[in-house]
């Protein structure tokens, strides 16, 4: 039976309510969901031995939550990101001939996740919730005109749903009062064994053959690597890497970004999106400061990352795809993650 459950999950410093929703669908498939940062705190997938487990890594208290960021390197647990995932170069960009200065958060540049105070520090609002065969709760937030120095009023809804097919499925809208450029990401750190061990081996498949060539701040130079014979090759099942923090161009022919499977309990993982890339990154040290969900000490290789999204600086590549939201234009980005248990 399919239902969903909204709960009070915290208070913000000036006590704003932070709410949890719960959603399940008919296998038993468990979603839960924060409104501080639109954040996925838990996601219990069913095993064919019955156990039901929680695949992504997380916080068991809004306060750890808003603590971690105030680790050496936040991780971001499970959020949204906005208004662009992704580095851009000097924190600036030139649209309709007008340039613009974002907040600068990493050296010279507006640095992945947002900016200073991203989407994923704002509180979101709880739109509407649906308990039919596929389980589903919109979320929003309004982004104000210069937000971060973004051009425009953004106004972002947020659909997470659970599908019959044990499918996460996570859907972005937006709209915009001024031309604006928009990269809208989840950051859900994944692990199929659970919390208390690592990724490595676990295996990998990433379904494409280039990548993006970045310099020592990991900023694109608007080149194509071949990943062939390298060792960002995923083109067959590896082992995961014990460090790894790169952009993949993704087959535009195919809605398959990637795949995860752990021989151990036979759960894979397929992520599919209508994006043109994918991030991935193997992270989630809370180095001894924080503990993780059920008192686990998260570490450099807890879980995996598959962010997909545009490509980090387009904005600043004409040879990359385009990340410019008209104002009379919506935004739209669906990504899935497919669980299936052998």
């Amino acid at each position: 039976m399919s239902n969903s459950i909204i709960e009070l999950f915290g208070l913000e410093a000036d006590n704003e309510v932070i709410n949890s929703c719960e959603l399940t669908n008919g296998n038993g498939m468990q979603l839960k969901v924060i409104t501080y940062g639109a954040t996925v705190t838990s996601l219990k997938i069913p095993l064919k031995s019955g156990e039901l487990l929680d695949v992504v890594l997380g916080f068991d208290t809004l306060d750890a939550y808003i603590k971690s960021f105030d680790l050496e390197s936040a991780p971001y647990f499970g959020c949204t990101v906005g208004r662009y995932a992704g580095r851009i170069s000097d924190g600036t960009f030139n649209l309709n001939g007008n340039s613009f200065h974002l907040n600068k958060n990493d050296n010279d540049h507006h640095a992945l996740h947002g900016g200073s105070v991203g989407f994923s520090k704002k509180i979101w609002k709880i739109k509407s919730k649906n308990e039919g065969l596929n389980p589903s709760v919109t979320l929003s937030y309004c982004s104000p005109d210069m937000e971060e120095n973004y051009p425009g009023e953004l106004s972002v809804e947020l659909t997470y749903s659970l599908s019959e097919e044990d499918e996460l499925i996570i859907e972005y809208k937006a709209n915009t009062s001024k031309d604006t450029v928009v990269n809208l990401t989840h950051h859900s750190y994944f692990n199929l064994d659970g919390h208390v061990s690592n990724v490595l081996e676990q295996e990998l498949i990433i379904n494409a053959g280039k990548k993006l060539e970045t310099t020592d701040e990991m900023i694109p130079t608007g080149r194509f690597l071949n990943t062939a014979n390298s060792c960002f090759d995923f083109s067959r099942a590896e082992k995961c890497p014990s460090k790894i923090d790169a952009t993949f161009v993704l087959d535009p022919d195919s809605k398959l970004a990637a795949s995860l499977f752990n021989k151990r309990n036979n759960l894979k993982m397929e992520v599919y999106t209508d994006q043109p890339a994918v991030h991935i990154y193997v992270g989630g040290n809370c180095f001894n400061a924080i503990k993780g969900k059920e008192n686990a000490d998260y570490h450099t290789t807890s879980g995996i990352c598959f962010e997909t999204q545009n490509f980090p600086d387009a904005p600043n590549h004409d040879n990359f795809p385009n990340s410019i939201l008209r104002k009379e234009d919506t935004f739209n980005h669906k990504t899935i993650y497919k669980f299936e248990s052998f």
